[in-house]
């Protein structure tokens, strides 16, 4: 869609619908951890799936848009063997996380899963600070004890309700490490490759390392019920093309700081979702302590070098 440079209101209008479009893409992927508990089978199996399905997308997609590309787009450039490597271990790093994240929705609840998961841009600072000397400012650091004060909300209380509980956990904050290694090698690509094809090559990389672990571990990729397909593929559309797509519209019509922090309305909807729908119950401490997490990745995404370090928002 082309803006109209006339002044009947056709950039507030364009401006109005990267809104709608943003969230319809932060609902979607809200939607995630509903999917994976619905699908009923191991998270490297429901991960291995929903980066299969996509890439039927996303794949032709990155291919045609190279070949309709201008000459001179960013998209016409030839691909550099150092940018396919770091968007291939950022694949890597991607598949891990999802893997962990599948997994902690399986044994801990969902709501938890993705309050924890969602601690990326934590994790992203602190890599960016031993790998680049980026050092983080005191505004960070406010942010990151408001974050880690909420986790130990969360897991404290899970591990007093039951301790495979607190091993989701466990498993939820180990994957957003993982998630912030993938953002770390997104920056390190995106320097070199178009939005698409760094998509692309990821993807692939991502559902053929989870084939490999998904076959070295024994977990099996089929023999289950309609019902478990259906919401693989639920997963797969919704929350890897929809989610994707439309946060990726929304990128190149709104301010990166407005996309960023609307991302992390991902957790709350997750968790008023997972109530009627899966029959998980919010405790007050819950509520206490992902507000202190949503709050502490608010603090940290809002300051200059955060957003530096993240220049464009990716989404689990």
């Amino acid at each position: 869609m082309t803006r109209s440079p006339s002044p009947h209101g056709q950039p507030h209008i364009s401006h109005t619908r990267a809104y709608v479009v943003l969230a319809l893409g932060v609902f979607a992927i809200g939607w995630s951890a509903i999917f994976v508990r619905w699908a009923a089978v191991p998270g490297w199996t429901s991960a291995f799936w929903r980066m299969t399905i996509a890439q039927l997308v996303f794949v032709p997609w990155a291919f045609a848009a190279r070949r309709a590309a201008k000459p001179g787009s960013a998209a016409a450039r030839p691909l550099s063997r150092p940018a396919i490597i770091a968007a291939m271990i950022a694949g890597a790093f991607f598949a891990t996380d999802l893997a962990l994240f599948n997994t902690a929705v399986m044994v801990s609840s969902a709501a938890n899963a993705t309050l924890l998961g969602t601690n990326a841009p934590i994790f992203v600072a602190l890599g960016a600070w031993l790998l680049y000397r980026d050092r983080p400012t005191r505004i960070f650091w406010i942010g990151f004890a408001l974050s880690f004060a909420g986790m130990v909300a969360i897991v404290g209380l899970d591990i007093v309700r039951h301790p495979r509980l607190g091993l989701g956990d466990a498993f939820a904050v180990v994957g957003s490490m993982c998630y912030a290694g993938y953002l770390l090698y997104v920056r390190r690509s995106r320097q070199d490759i178009d939005a698409l094809s760094f998509s692309a090559i990821s993807g692939v990389t991502a559902a053929a390392t989870l084939l490999i672990i998904c076959l070295a571990i024994g977990t099996p990729l089929h023999g289950y019920p309609i019902r478990s397909w259906g919401a693989m593929i639920g997963l797969a559309l919704v929350t890897q093309v929809v989610g994707h797509l439309s946060v990726a519209y929304s990128l190149g019509r709104l301010p990166v700081s407005v996309t960023s922090i609307a991302l992390l309305g991902q957790a709350p909807i997750t968790a008023v979702l997972a109530v009627p729908l899966l029959g998980e119950t919010l405790s007050a401490l819950q509520v206490l302590g992902g507000a202190l997490v949503l709050a502490g990745i608010y603090v940290v995404n809002r300051t200059p070098r955060a957003r530096a370090i993240e220049p464009e928002p990716l989404i689990e």
